[in-house]
């Protein structure tokens, strides 16, 4: 089992940035993939940005320029920073890890409102 902790979000005006955290742990040894999904209501689910264990990153096109999406092995936890947040990005952001044998883990979700 693979436990996500997140922290991190919370209200930013337009323009600014907020930033996420997952923390991973558990059997974290076939893990090949970690990022973040968001949902508004109504909507479904979409990939906002994700990293593999060997450091390629994939970012939603609404994000590129914007986002980044960084990890720390010693940590074993993802960043995600967002700049030049817009009202659209609203959203809860989830922080996923994906593991050989198609396993998946989710965190609890994090608020990330842009509102002025």
């Amino acid at each position: 089992q693979v436990q996500l902790a997140e922290s991190g979000g919370g209200l930013v005006q337009p323009g600014g940035s907020l930033g996420l955290s997952c923390a991973a742990s558990g059997r974290l040894f076939d893990i090949y993939v970690m990022g973040w999904h968001r949902q508004t209501p109504g909507k479904e689910r979409e990939l906002v940005a994700q990293i593999t264990n060997g450091d390629m990153t994939t970012y939603a096109d609404s994000v590129k320029g914007r986002f980044t999406i960084s990890g720390d092995s010693a940590k074993r936890t993802v960043y995600l920073q967002m700049n030049s947040l817009k009202p659209e990005d609203t959203a809860v952001y989830y922080c996923y890890a994906f593991a050989y044998g198609s396993r998946e883990y989710w965190g609890q979700g994090s608020q990330v409102i842009v509102s002025s």
